[in-house]
């Protein structure tokens, strides 16, 4: 969960305001460095390894799609 999604959500479901969440996470941050760095080394890879799959993704859907449009030409081609 990001700062934001943190803030988002205890706003929500708790009623605090963000700028106390805001407040709060950044002195979380200065105590406890060490956790916050690998934290945010964490969420790094995650959007990487997102990113990566989501191309992938589109990449196979891109070529699905050719596949597909070819097909169905070659049906019309040999009907003419």
């Amino acid at each position: 969960m990001t700062k934001e999604e943190c803030m988002e959500a205890l706003s929500k479901h708790a009623d605090i305001t963000p700028v106390i969440t805001s407040t709060v996470w950044k002195e979380l941050e200065k105590e406890n460095k060490e956790f916050f760095e690998e934290y945010w080394r964490n969420r790094e890879n995650s959007c990487t390894l997102e990113v990566v799959e989501t191309r992938e993704m589109i990449q196979k859907e891109v070529i699905t799609a050719d596949q597909s449009s070819s097909t169905d030409k070659d049906s019309q081609d040999s009907k003419d």
